[in-house]
């Protein structure tokens, strides 16, 4: 009966090992940094999931002008991450953090009192290379620090990527709710408080963050970069990646236009913005314990892109009816939850991917590589989406483009060699 009960016991704790080990596991340097991730987004999507309805009603700018400006944010912040990845490589993580820390609160300061275009292009451009400063930074350094928890035996490094997506995703559920209440005041007020939640991490940082962090090594020599352009796989992960995030930009631009056809307004927004974050707040860490016992990364991948895919086929299928009403949201309601399911498959699986496909001593190049040429897709097919939303075509043919993308982009995904699969060769762990 006693070993009864023993095996019993051990069953249940094993159960409850995957979710209540890997927070309790963690290093101080791990926590901090995806306690930091969650600061983020709650200053970023306090301001971000409004910007486009700024833009076009209080500064009067063109459907495709609003889409460049958003494709520029984020090519000014991803496609400068391969900057940031090499700054990383050669100066450490805590000079990175604090300096796009300084950038972010002055761009959101500046974005608050921007009015002509230039001046909030400047902005928008300030705020996106902030990112590209302190993301790297941060992505690379957990992406390092999981293949030294996987490689102690504490379980796949996958877990630990999926915690600091869900940290991310719960900043992305506070945010566009502290932005909403606080644009009953003006969009002004809003951005202040963004820069304010930046202050605050600055200042965290600066007594928190250790000069150098043990185990990374700085990298002098130059040519990363010709090595890099050379490995065509992962290229084709940066490409594959790019599209899965030019279907995530669709909630501030394709989204949005959606809403505002079903209800005459912009107000479920905010709403469709916090079940997305809830969604991976709730089950990224199941959803990825799921897929790490049944998928490679590249199924996982797969998987995750043909969900996407199926998230914009529910919109166009329902478009050419036209309703409108609260009841006309449930199709885009579909969207955002089959848009999120498939980003905490491919998320996590693509960041725990780079290391296995990174040069020895370059994880922050490479890092931040891939969102460079994610940045670069987004820029070049957001003005595309902008001008294909504007042109009065039938109504499903958009929602249908954008559905049949990340369905093309399975066929991009490299290929994995059976001796790559969990391992970590291309980085130094020690």
């Amino acid at each position: 009966m006693s070993d009864l009960m023993t095996r019993v016991l051990h069953r249940r704790s094993a159960a409850r090992s995957p979710r209540e080990r890997t927070w309790k596991h963690l290093s101080p340097l791990l926590r901090l940094l995806i306690l930091t991730q969650l600061a983020f987004n709650v200053g970023f999507y306090a301001v971000l999931p409004f910007l486009a309805t700024h833009l076009g009603t209080a500064i009067g700018m063109a459907g495709w002008m609003v889409g460049f400006v958003l494709g520029l944010r984020t090519f000014s912040q991803q496609g400068l991450f391969v900057v940031g990845g090499w700054l990383v490589d050669r100066h450490g993580v805590r000079p990175l953090v604090l300096a796009g820390c300084v950038l972010r609160i002055a761009g959101f300061a500046w974005l608050g009192y921007a009015e002509a275009t230039w001046s909030v292009i400047g902005a928008v451009l300030l705020i996106g290379f902030a990112a590209a400063l302190f993301s790297p930074a941060v992505e690379s350094e957990v992406a390092r620090q999981a293949v030294i928890w996987e490689e102690e035996g504490h379980g796949s490094r996958t877990r630990v990527l999926a915690l600091l997506s869900a940290a991310g995703q719960a900043g992305a559920f506070v945010g566009p709710l502290l932005g909403a209440l606080l644009l009953a005041v003006d969009f002004r007020t809003v951005c202040l408080a963004g820069a304010g939640v930046f202050v605050l991490v600055l200042a965290g940082h600066m007594r928190l963050m250790p000069q150098h962090v043990p185990g990374r090594v700085r990298i002098r020599e130059r040519g990363g970069m010709r090595v890099l352009l050379r490995n065509r796989r992962f290229l084709s992960l940066c490409c594959a990646y790019g599209t899965y995030l030019l279907a995530y930009n669709q909630l501030y631009l394709a989204l949005p236009d959606e809403v505002q056809r079903a209800t005459g307004s912009q107000a479920a927004l905010s709403w469709l913005f916090a079940l997305s974050s809830l969604l991976v707040v709730c089950a990224q860490l199941p959803m990825t314990r799921w897929a790490s016992d049944r998928l490679d990364l590249r199924r996982s991948m797969a998987t995750g892109l043909l969900i996407i895919a199926a998230g914009f086929a529910v919109v166009a299928t329902a478009r050419p009816a036209g309703w409108t009403g609260t009841w006309a949201l449930l199709p885009a309601a579909g969207y955002v939850v089959l848009l999120t399911l498939g980003q905490m498959l491919v998320v996590p699986a693509a960041r725990a991917w780079v290391p296995d496909l990174a040069e020895e001593g370059r994880l922050g190049l490479y890092t931040g590589a891939l969102s460079s040429v994610s940045g670069l897709i987004v820029l070049i097919g957001s003005s595309a989406t902008g001008s294909l939303l504007d042109l009065g075509l039938p109504p499903a043919v958009p929602w249908l483009v954008l559905a049949a993308l990340p369905a093309l982009a399975v066929a991009l995904l490299p290929h994995r060699p059976e001796s790559a699969e969990g391992g970590t060769e291309g980085i130094p762990v020690r």
